[in-house]
């Protein structure tokens, strides 16, 4: 079975910030993901660059993609350009932090 960018990004949507109840997706922090057959590439950013949880995110993330049938390698790149804001919350992530509009 071959990997689809699909599965990547339902992989990434279990991957949680543990400082925000939502998932990385939701948040607006995967900015781009590439499948090369069995070779995935993810960039992706953090709400701040200093941000304590870099290291587990960055290793979260690469273990929810490998856990993908068919996926023998993954890459994920921490980019902070653009960077991250607020604005970049998808609606569900919004619903879940209680902000409307």
């Amino acid at each position: 079975m071959a990997v689809t960018e699909q599965d990547i990004w339902q992989a990434l949507e279990e991957v949680y910030d543990p400082e925000i109840p939502v998932n990385v997706v939701d948040l607006g922090l995967v900015y781009k993901v590439k499948v090369d057959g069995d070779k995935v590439q993810v960039d992706m950013t953090l709400t701040a660059p200093g941000c304590p949880m870099h290291s587990y995110l960055r290793q979260e993330a690469q273990q929810r993609l490998l856990s993908v049938p068919g996926v023998k390698a993954a890459e994920v790149n921490i980019v902070w350009d653009p960077p991250w804001n607020p604005n970049m919350i998808k609606a569900e992530g919004r619903k879940r932090l209680g902000w409307s509009g």
